[in-house]
């Protein structure tokens, strides 16, 4: 059962994937159909789960489930990752280079090849405060509330 993601549960599920280019306009309206639908078939052992799939800031692909209804199964996860891969085909865009760090910037997306953080670091384009989206977030509410944060409250601490 489709639900819109600012109504989901502060503790619903997520998944991020990273898209490896800013998609159009066009691109994410015409998606929001497909993720509806997407989010409305998805099952898990014949029962509908409580779903919601948005993009956010044309780079994101964030798929949420309310697991306090009905958890994902391995078999409905795999239907999901196909899901993702289906939509990199269309959209000739890849989801899941995990090599490109996304940072808020400016009011946009920058991303930045992790092999070139330190470099970014070093020379002050990146800093302690910069905000970097964490897609390793695992809740909504993190989502929604606290992503993108502070580098230095992430992974990324260990470089400030």
């Amino acid at each position: 059962m489709y639900i819109p993601f600012s109504q989901l549960p502060a503790n619903a599920r997520v998944w991020i994937y990273q898209a490896s280019r800013a998609l159009t306009e066009e691109e994410v309206a015409a998606l929001g159909t497909v993720l509806a639908q997407f989010s409305t078939e998805w099952t898990s052992h014949g029962e509908t789960l409580q779903a919601s799939a948005q993009i956010f800031h044309n780079r994101f692909l964030v798929i949420a489930n309310n697991e306090d209804v009905n958890s994902p199964s391995g078999c409905s996860i795999d239907a999901s990752v196909r899901f993702v891969k289906e939509l990199e085909q269309r959209l000739n865009v890849s989801f899941f280079d995990r090599t490109q760090l996304a940072f808020f910037k400016d009011n946009g997306v920058e991303v930045v090849p992790l092999k070139a953080v330190k470099e970014k670091i070093s020379s002050g384009e990146l800093q302690a405060d910069s905000l970097y989206f964490d897609n390793t977030v695992p809740t909504a509410g993190q989502v929604l509330n606290s992503w993108p944060k502070p580098a230095k409250e992430t992974w990324l601490a260990r470089y400030f």
